[in-house]
Order: structure tokens, then sequence, then C-alpha cells
């Protein structure tokens, strides 16, 4: 049987998404996202916060449309990356790579431009 990476996650930017570019000219968009969690005996709620990257189209309009608080449906997958700051100082990073954002609640202000509901970088 094969194996599947699919992550699903509603919850809130934690702050204003970073926007990057790569070298080769990919838009590059990543923000943190805080959904709710419960901890201990007595289930405490808290906040657990995922670390979201987004590249190519999707990514512009995360940069364009989202900001701190808004409300948001991400589908991706987890990418685990290593990073050694020195000898036997292994560092290890879990990010959501996201395919799809759909943007959910208000924007915010009815001034703002109007984003897409979802942005998804699958073929129409």
């Amino acid at each position: 049987m094969g194996t599947i990476n699919k992550v699903l996650l509603i919850g809130r930017l934690g702050k204003d998404p970073e926007e990057r570019t790569t070298a080769g000219g990919t838009c590059v968009s990543s923000f943190s996202l805080a959904t709710d969690g419960y901890r201990g005996n007595n289930a405490e709620k808290t906040a657990e916060w995922h670390r979201v990257v987004v590249f190519g189209k999707v990514a512009g309009l995360c940069n364009q449309y989202l900001k701190k608080g808004r409300l948001v449906c991400v589908e991706g997958s987890l990418q685990t990356r290593c990073w050694e700051k020195g000898p036997g100082e292994k560092h290890y990073f879990t990010d959501v790579v996201a395919s799809r954002v759909t943007f959910l609640g208000s924007p915010g202000s009815d001034s703002a431009p109007r984003p897409p509901e979802e942005a998804s970088d699958a073929p129409n």
C-alpha cells in the first residue's frame, strides 16, 4: 500500500506573510498559522503554531491579500528540512508546503480589493 502526506488546517495568520522570490524567479510566501490545541489533564486550550510556505501564483495572491489575523484554510503536505549549525548541531524544521489556500471570513475592510475565494496551483 502507498503512503499519504496530506495536511488540512484552518487557522489564523500570526503575522503578515513574508514575501520573497527564489533565484529562479518563483514567488514565495511564508507565514505562521495558529490553530486551536489542547494540553494537559484539564485540556487547557492553547495555540498550535504551524509554519506555512506557498509557491508560485498562490504565493502571489497570499502576499497581496492576506494579513495578520485572517482566517484561512490551507491544504498541502509536510516537508522536513535539516539545517546543520555546527558539527553535531542539527536542527530540524517542519513546514506545511501549501498547494491550496482558501480565504475564509472577512478581509477586514470593505475598501480592500476582493481576493478570489480560493487559490490553487492546480490546473483548471
